[in-house]
């Protein structure tokens, strides 16, 4: 299958969250795995962000909540920010000296720029391909492995969609890669 696809398998996805904790440490790239992972933003509005967005500077704590407006979509999109999340970026933010306006994630040759999408797909792709040697990774797959992940908790499939902006479940089960899942179930559970 030629496009991008979620990281479906746990294991997996644990191996692939720790290449850059562990096997290649770099707690920019780590932090950019997580946010991705946790939030299911595109990239566009990742890179976007900026240490305001995420930290409240007065009271020395990371916010509760992100408020993003999609690029791509132009709506207005406030996310939850888990633990997981909230701990990659505080890990990141010991290294850095930042400040509201700053960019969260910068170029190492110059803090005041933002990456770009380009350097963001070399930073998945690097840690898709050495950690689980996959070829279809993307930052996109870090958007659909949250909602994969989600629907195999329980998420209705009605939040999903929400979450998404998709007008109908039928977009969400094709776009999560769920559909040939139900299928393979199916063939897999009948005994004759």
């Amino acid at each position: 299958m030629g496009t991008t696809q979620p990281i479906k398998n746990r294991d997996e996805l644990r191996l692939f969250q720790e290449y850059y904790r562990h096997i290649v440490p770099s707690a920019r790239n780590y932090a950019l795995v997580m946010l991705g992972l946790h939030t299911a933003l595109r990239i566009s509005d990742i890179l976007k962000l900026q240490w305001g967005d995420v930290y409240d500077f007065n009271k020395q704590t990371f916010r509760t909540h992100v408020s993003v407006q999609e690029q791509k979509t132009g709506k207005e999109n406030t996310i939850a920010l888990n633990n997981q999340a909230q701990e990659a970026l505080a890990a990141y933010m010991v290294s850095r000296t930042c400040t509201e306006t700053n960019f969260i994630f910068t170029r190492t040759t110059d803090y005041t720029r933002p990456l770009n999408r380009s350097q963001a797909y070399r930073i998945i792709r690097r840690a898709a391909e050495d950690a689980l040697h996959k070829k279809h990774i993307s930052c996109h797959s870090l958007r659909k492995t949250f909602g994969y992940h989600a629907w195999k908790q329980g998420t209705p499939p009605a939040l999903l969609m929400d979450i998404y902006n998709h007008s109908s479940y039928r977009i969400t089960k094709r776009y999560l890669g769920i559909e040939q899942d139900e299928k393979d179930d199916i063939f897999l559970k009948i005994e004759m």
